[in-house]
């Protein structure tokens, strides 16, 4: 059973994220697929429905965290606390591969994310590559 979430808080969500996901920072505009409202602490560990709970993530990012959250860093094989985008920036925990097709996490936080979430599934590169051909990838942070 999904919490509703009010219009003013999905506003205030869209604008706060960029309509990309702030996950792995897929822009709504290049994968032509509707993000959704994730709820970072997810509503069965009792998470709820307000702005410093809800990020958008694309289809991927929010299906494979499903209600996670925590990870492993591969590093260490220890469980660690997910990427939280509202109290947590991205580039101190994640950055772009060379070539812009990757995710890569620097932090344990991003390593456990990374892994967790799939970021860097074989679909999603393929497509960031094409992105990174057509100059709409990545985005600036």
């Amino acid at each position: 059973m999904s919490a509703y979430i009010s219009a003013s808080v999905k506003e205030q969500v869209r604008q706060a994220d960029r309509d990309r996901c702030c996950y792995c920072q897929t822009q709504e505009a290049n994968s032509g697929i509707p993000l959704s409202f994730d709820h970072i602490l997810p509503q069965s560990k009792g998470g709820d429905a307000t702005f410093k709970n809800i990020c958008l993530a694309c289809r991927a990012c929010n299906e494979f965290k499903s209600d996670a959250t925590e990870g492993i860093d591969l590093l260490t094989g220890e469980r660690i606390a997910l990427f939280n985008p509202r109290t947590q920036k991205w580039a101190e925990h994640f950055r772009w591969s060379e070539d812009g097709s990757r995710v890569e996490g620097v932090t344990a936080v991003g390593i456990a994310t990374v892994v967790t979430l799939r970021m860097n599934h074989t679909a999603i590169v393929i497509a960031r590559r094409r992105w990174v051909f057509s100059g709409w990838h990545p985005p600036s942070i």
